[in-house]
């Protein structure tokens, strides 16, 4: 919904400031991918990563925003876009305050994620968790899959409601094969790459 009466208005720090006094850039890493890939275990492991070296991180986790921010919506395909909707705006906010993201979200739509991308333009980087439904399936850390296969839960993503996987992310980690402090090392070299940890 827009309002013609409502216009952005502009502080007097910038982000560039900001990420100059933080000295390292910021912005948004979308981690995607089936429940149990590992994509929250990641995301948590480099912020701790980068709260080491000083570096200003939050992680937005999918059953966190869930319980407040988002508690309103189900897992039709119209709440799922909102649910992303309303995360990327929020990511935007923080990037803006000078923060790196870590967005841990199944995400499954092609079109969803592309929909973020749009929101955050060069912002945003997506990391594709690989791991097989029936890796996912054996991990199942909250027996969703379980309830989801004896049909207490609908719309389960992998089972009763499909996921797309990206097809040209920024990363790909295979959590089957890879341990997780490889997975965490590899996120942060591709930052560092990218220049995002020192200015």
């Amino acid at each position: 919904m827009s309002n013609n009466n409502i216009v952005w208005h502009n502080g007097w720090v910038t982000r560039q400031r900001r990420n100059k006094l933080n000295n390292h850039k910021s912005g948004l890493i979308w981690l995607t991918g089936l429940s149990a890939s590992g994509k929250s275990t990641i995301a948590h492991g480099v912020e701790a990563e980068l709260y080491k070296q000083g570096v200003r991180a939050y992680v937005f986790d999918g059953d966190n925003i869930r319980c407040g921010l988002n508690s309103d919506l189900g897992f039709s395909s119209k709440d799922r876009r909102e649910n992303l909707r309303r995360i990327a705006e929020v990511s935007k906010l923080f990037v803006d305050a000078g923060f790196i993201v870590l967005a841990a979200f199944i995400s499954p739509y092609k079109e969803d994620r592309e929909y973020v991308r749009k929101i955050m333009g060069g912002d945003y980087f997506e990391i594709y968790v690989e791991c097989s439904l029936e890796e996912c399936e054996r991990r199942d850390p909250k027996s969703q899959y379980k309830k989801a296969r004896m049909g207490i839960i609908n719309d389960y993503t992998g089972i009763s409601a499909p996921y797309e996987a990206p097809e040209e992310p920024n990363l790909i980690i295979d959590t089957k094969k890879m341990e997780i402090k490889e997975s965490v090392d590899k996120v942060m070299g591709f930052l560092k790459e990218r220049g995002w940890l020192l200015l």
